[in-house]
């Protein structure tokens, strides 16, 4: 009887055991799923904001389409289009500078994008200052004709695809019995290896170049630099909204900057926003 008794006790036990199991399964599956269709909703209300917003630009309502275009920035969803969007609303309003950043953004993400080009130059015609660049090597200006005209994450997918060629052709010459056929596989081969080594190269001249130039625009409507990081240094010059400058150094609250003519200068953090 005993043992009967000890016997339904550990029956019992056990269920419960497996009872507590199966909620907890239950429970996490239903917080997946929740979890899941609230990204799946989150990813369509972006999309229906980024219509709406449209929307609003079309009939020139353009601090409301401002407003739904930032929203969809700050949820993390960007892409180029969006910011070509914003930078053309803020365009439409006159804000120099947030125009100016947005199209920059814009040609980050995609620097084939023709349109952000071609508004980014009517935007920099709004800015006071013209700083005319340092004049440029014949090699400087083949590189920014060429390796410039991608960035380096699309490079890496064209150097992807130059390897799969080089690899598939290359099989194609090892299993081929026809000369002829075996010399053309293998001269595409070497082509395909030829590309890839430049690819590879400029993906590389495109990362070290993202990581070592940093940008930012000017955007507090007058800003005076400083020969060093006080406040009480003496004014070198001064420039205006929507200048792109370039950053070199930082000490504090203050941004060592390089202009495109090579004038060089510290101005506040505060008066400038980072590409």
């Amino acid at each position: 009887m005993l043992g009967f008794l000890d016997t339904t006790k550990w029956l019992r036990q056990f269920l419960i055991r497996v009872m507590k199991k199966q909620t907890l399964q239950i429970l996490f599956g239903s917080l997946f799923v929740c979890s899941w269709a609230l990204a799946q909703g989150e990813s369509k209300t972006n999309t229906e904001l980024f219509e709406e917003a449209n929307e609003l630009y079309r009939v020139e309502n353009y601090p409301e389409a401002i407003r739904l275009y930032e929203k969809i920035e700050h949820s993390g969803m960007v892409s180029s289009e969006l910011y070509y969007n914003l930078g053309n609303a803020y365009y439409k309003i006159n804000e120099v500078a947030p125009s100016i950043y947005n199209l920059e953004k814009s040609l980050i993400i995609d620097p084939q994008n023709s349109d952000a080009v071609n508004n980014l130059i009517f935007a920099n015609r709004m800015a006071i200052d013209a700083i005319e660049e340092l004049p440029t090597t014949f090699f400087q200006n083949l590189e920014t004709a060429i390796v410039h005209q991608l960035s380096f994450d699309q490079w890496a997918y064209v150097s992807v695809c130059c390897s799969i060629l080089m690899c598939l052709f290359f099989l194609f010459y090892y299993f081929a019995y026809i000369p002829a056929r075996k010399r053309s596989y293998f001269v595409i081969s070497i082509l395909a290896s030829s590309l890839l080594l430049i690819s590879l190269l400029f993906t590389y001249k495109q990362h070290d170049r993202a990581i070592s130039s940093i940008y930012a625009i000017v955007f507090d409507e007058k800003v005076s630099v400083k020969s060093a990081p006080l406040s009480s240094g003496q004014e070198v010059f001064e420039i205006h909204e929507g200048l792109k400058i370039s950053i070199l150094d930082e000490v504090d609250v203050w941004k060592k900057i390089k202009l495109a003519d090579g004038k060089t200068g510290w101005i506040p953090s505060e008066s400038l926003k980072v590409l």
